[in-house]
């Protein structure tokens, strides 16, 4: 599911600190069949089809860093929304997360899965994504941005799962705030599978 930029796609629409400015859930539902775009050093820009996410609602939330207050590590979970908030996970694996909600709240989506990279250390490895990343505006200036869907994934087709690997969050680890769809079916929903393999270019 990478697709190189190309100019078959015309202009795609870069999602703003507007869409990211509201609950954590919601916006963790609406990346479902996005695309995550990164530049490479050459200047080729790949974009991903997002397939999986988990939310992280705010301080309440027992899962979320932010339940324990505000830190030199999670500070940029407080906002502004529409930055990335990138941490090493048990010293081995770079986390990407963006932020969420109105500035103050520590809330932000976890992405777990894009185009052929499943698992979150997976994708910022193969998307060469590690610290510098935290704290950047999710913009084309910034190398690493998402954009919209080209249409909303069905209902059908998402399922709402407990978030992994939060067994310690107590009754919020049981909560349905991971959202995932099978890669196979978005590829047939985009018609991604049917076009093209675009040309290698510069954008």
């Amino acid at each position: 599911m990478r697709e190189m930029s190309d100019s078959s796609q015309g202009r795609t629409e870069v999602l703003d600190a507007a869409f990211f400015a509201r609950g954590a859930d919601r916006v963790a539902r609406d990346l479902i069949g996005a695309r995550l775009a990164v530049r490479r050093p050459d200047g080729v820009v790949e974009r991903h089809l997002v397939f999986e996410t988990e939310a992280y609602l705010g301080a309440h939330d027992l899962a979320c860093h932010g339940a324990r207050g505000r830190t030199a590590r999670n500070a940029v979970m407080f906002g502004p929304a529409g930055r990335w908030y990138v941490y090493l996970c048990y010293g081995l694996h770079w986390m990407l997360n963006i932020v969420t909600g109105p500035e103050g709240v520590p809330a932000a989506v976890l992405l777990r899965g894009v185009g052929s990279h499943e698992g979150p250390g997976r994708l910022t490895r193969a998307l060469g994504v590690d610290r510098a990343f935290d704290g950047r505006p999710a913009t084309r200036s910034g190398g690493l941005w998402l954009e919209a869907a080209g249409s909303r994934v069905p209902r059908r087709l998402v399922r709402r799962t407990p978030r992994i690997g939060v067994g310690y969050a107590g009754a919020w680890a049981e909560k349905p705030l991971r959202y995932v769809v099978d890669p196979a079916e978005l590829l047939m929903m985009t018609g991604a599978a049917a076009r093209r393999a675009p040309v290698r270019r510069r954008p």
